[in-house]
């Protein structure tokens, strides 16, 4: 089942207790972010209230008792969606409550497919698909990956550091 707008937000949000994401895609374009990865590019401040909606929706899932996290995988050098991510984006969602870790898939691919999804209570898995250049096309329900993805969140997470143990070491 495809999961759009107020479907995919009302999913989400219904979680009880963990939700994880798995990033493995080398760069996203996405529409929301263009000019301010544009203003990143041209070496600009990041605007205030960058990434501010998502991380009143952290806090939210933080203060109610749950949790929220991902694995974000990179292969170095990183793109520039990495980079601007890394400057921009990920420092502040760790501030509202995620927990965010790199898996560096550089030198091993610790046999984890390229594919990204959220798994919501360790049971109920939706697929991110996108195109070769980082478009999004749909957002997919497959149940049945379950315990597939919890054996690779597992993997991800054995073979990850936190995003500021990353940055001490290849900063």
């Amino acid at each position: 089942m495809l999961l759009d707008g107020d479907r995919w937000r009302d999913h989400f949000d219904a979680y009880e207790r963990d939700a994880f994401r798995f990033e493995a895609q080398p760069t996203y374009s996405m529409p929301r972010e263009a000019e301010n990865l544009a203003r990143f590019l041209r070496g600009e401040p990041k605007p205030d209230g960058h990434n501010a909606a998502w991380h009143r929706r952290v806090q939210g899932f933080v203060s109610s008792g749950r949790t929220i996290g991902r694995v974000r995988v990179v292969r170095r050098p990183l793109t520039d969606y990495q980079r601007y991510q890394f400057a921009w984006g990920i420092p502040g969602n760790i501030a509202a409550g995620e927990d965010i870790r790199i898996l560096d898939a550089t030198d091993q691919d610790f046999g984890i497919p390229s594919q990204d999804w959220w798994m919501f209570d360790e049971s109920s898995v939706v697929h991110l698909n996108f195109r070769p250049d980082g478009t999004q096309i749909n957002r997919e329900l497959v149940d049945d990956r379950a315990a597939e993805c919890r054996e690779l969140k597992r993997i991800a997470i054995a073979n990850s550091v936190p995003f500021v143990d990353y940055l001490k070491a290849h900063g």
